[in-house]
C-alpha cells in the first residue's frame, strides 16, 4: 500500500515529466526605481506601520542602546533572546537577562523568553513590511515567532519607496520572511486577535542617521 507521501511525490515526479523542457519567460514589466528622500520615507514608514499597530520609535544610532532598553523596560521584559550576532551594543543599557539563540535550542525553550529583539535586511515604506533573511543579526524564524514581544532595529538607509526596490535588497536564495505588524486574525464576526500565529507586539526602532 502506497503512503499519502509517496502519492503525492509521485504526482509532482508525472508533472514535471510532462512539463516543457524549456522555461517559459515571465514579463517583469513592473514599476522600478521609485526613491523617497529621508524624511519622507521615514514619515511613510512610520505611518504604515502605526497603521498595522506596531509600535515605533525614531532614534540615531548612538541612541540605539539607549532607546532599545527603553522599550523593554516599559514592556517588562526580564529574559530576551537574541541572534547569535546582533551587535552588543545595541544591549548595552539593558540590564535584564541576555540568551544568545542556537539551532540546538528546542523551540519550545523560547516560550521562557519575554521578548526577542533582532535587526532587518530591510523594509517596505509603502506597505509598513520588514524583511528579515535569517542572516546572524535576524536569526531564525522560530526566535521572531515564540516570544510575545519582537523588539526589531531598522536601518533607515535599508528603507525603500516600494515593494520592488526593497526585494531587489534581499538575496534569492535566503530564508526570507516578512513581517507588516504583529501578528493578528479576525474570527467569523471580524473580531481583531492578536498574538495567534506570532508576537502580540511588534516595536520598531529606526535608526535614522544609518
Amino acid at each position: 500500500m502506497t503512503t499519502a507521501r509517496e502519492t503525492v511525490l509521485g504526482r509532482v515526479r508525472d508533472a514535471l515529466a510532462l512539463a516543457p523542457a524549456t522555461a517559459t519567460p515571465v514579463p517583469r514589466a513592473y514599476r522600478t526605481g521609485r526613491t523617497l528622500p529621508d524624511e519622507e520615507r521615514l514619515a511613510l514608514f512610520t505611518d504604515r506601520l502605526r497603521d498595522y499597530r506596531a509600535h515605533v520609535h525614531a532614534c540615531t544610532a548612538g541612541r540605539t542602546a539607549e532607546v532599545v532598553a527603553g522599550v523593554l523596560r516599559e514592556h517588562g521584559a526580564v529574559v530576551i533572546g537574541v541572534p547569535p550576532g546582533l551587535d552588543e551594543g545595541w544591549l548595552a543599557g539593558y540590564d535584564g537577562e541576555v540568551r544568545r539563540d542556537s539551532a540546538d535550542i528546542p523551540a519550545p525553550r523560547l516560550d521562557e523568553l519575554d521578548g526577542v529583539v533582532t535587526a532587518s535586511a530591510a523594509g517596505c515604506a509603502e506597505t509598513g513590511t520588514l524583511f528579515l533573511d535569517g542572516s546572524p543579526g535576524q536569526g531564525r524564524r522560530a526566535l521572531t515567532l515564540v516570544p510575545d514581544l519582537h523588539v526589531c532595529v531598522v536601518d533607515l538607509s535599508t528603507v525603500e519607496a516600494g515593494v520592488p526596490e526593497a526585494l531587489a535588497r534581499l538575496v534569492p536564495d535566503r530564508p526570507t520572511t516578512l513581517i507588516s505588524g504583529p501578528s493578528a486574525t479576525s474570527d467569523i464576526e471580524l473580531e481583531r486577535v492578536e498574538g495567534v500565529h506570532g508576537p502580540r507586539t511588534l516595536v520598531v526602532v529606526i535608526r535614522t542617521d544609518v
